[in-house]
């Protein structure tokens, strides 16, 4: 019997936080057409020569702040779940990381199982909970754009969007209610990463859903389920029982808009406003949407939003650890990738 390829994507960084490699993330990042999907040498003029060089600098200051000695956080938690994954799992899964941008390459990643004789079988990874065209959708057509080029393409699986998955929701409540508890605070925050509207509405159209981005996504069905934004809610909905929320308490939520467009309502940092407005003196946040701690959590609401929250007169944000490395979700994910 051979053995089976265990191929782990998540989205990427910076080589280091110095300006030049966040430049270069960024490029290649946001000239991805699903991404930014408008014709491509409009986004190829947007990204290279307005995006990226006036947002890298900033964007670099930030990663400085949660850069460690190791290196990328999201890397570095990437890394060691590689590790305790490929000890988990056994000698019978040959287990690789990859990043969807930057480094380690997919095609490295990819050349690598496939020049393995061993290995017989691939089973591909998008370490995105929910379905977005943007990440999963761009992940999935890259390893296909890969995978075509090889003389012998192994027999290939894609593990679907785990966003309702008992073990995923499981091992998110356990470690959360190891690192607090829950009756200390006055609300909790759902922050999901956010989308353009026109991304839920293209797919919407291709699925036939007909999406209006409102009531329709408060329950999932089987004609909104690759809705983004209902995949959240319902995210949402399973995680407030396995920790055991009272109605109102909690709010769901999207963060780190970018340019003009309209993205998914609503916005994280209007609704940390209004909560400390209401008197809300103590949130704990949590960021389902991101299976290791990376800029948007670490960064954007650790810091961003926490000093948001105090300058309208709340006391404390506090954001839960992400699943990173723990023993609880590399459980999991072997279920989740077993099937």
């Amino acid at each position: 019997m051979g053995k089976t390829g265990v191929l782990l994507v998540n989205l990427g960084t910076p080589d280091s936080p110095a300006t030049a490699d966040v430049r270069k993330y960024l490029v290649e990042f946001l000239n991805d057409k699903r991404v930014i999907d408008i014709p491509a040498l409009q986004r190829k003029l947007l990204v290279n020569f307005v995006i990226a060089p006036t947002r890298a600098p900033k964007s670099a200051a930030q990663y400085k702040e949660i850069w460690t000695k190791e290196g990328s956080p999201l890397l570095i938690y990437s890394e060691k779940l590689r590790s305790k994954l490929q000890k988990h799992m056994g000698s019978e899964y040959v287990v690789e990381l990859a990043m969807r941008y930057q480094k380690p390459s997919l095609k490295n990643a990819i050349d690598k199982l496939a020049s393995n004789s061993a290995v017989e079988k691939l089973i591909v990874v998008p370490l995105y909970p929910h379905y977005a065209s943007s990440s999963t959708g761009s992940t999935i057509e890259k390893v296909m754009e890969l995978l075509k080029e090889k003389e012998v393409i192994p027999h290939t699986t894609i593990v679907g969007p785990f966003f309702n998955n008992q073990g995923y929701i499981d091992a998110f409540a356990k470690i959360i209610l190891k690192q607090f508890t829950i009756a200390e605070y006055d609300h909790f925050l759902f922050s999901y990463h956010g989308l353009p509207e026109r991304h839920i509405m293209k797919g919407s159209a291709q699925c036939g859903m007909n999406c209006k981005l409102g009531d329709c996504c408060n329950t999932l069905t089987t004609t909104n389920y690759h809705c983004y934004r209902a995949e959240c809610f319902e995210t949402t909905r399973l995680l407030v029982k396995a920790l055991n929320l009272k109605e109102g308490s909690y709010t769901s939520t999207f963060q780190s808009r970018l340019g003009r467009d309209p993205w998914i309502k609503p916005y994280t940092d209007k609704v940390i406003e209004e909560l400390a407005k209401k008197d809300v003196k103590k949130i704990l946040a949590f960021s389902p949407a991101f299976v290791a701690d990376c800029l948007e959590t670490l960064y954007e609401i650790r810091f961003e939003y926490n000093r948001l929250f105090q300058e309208h007169g709340g006391t404390h944000l506090h954001l839960a650890e992400s699943l990173n490395d723990k023993d609880e979700w590399v459980k999991a994910l072997s279920t989740i990738i077993i099937g």
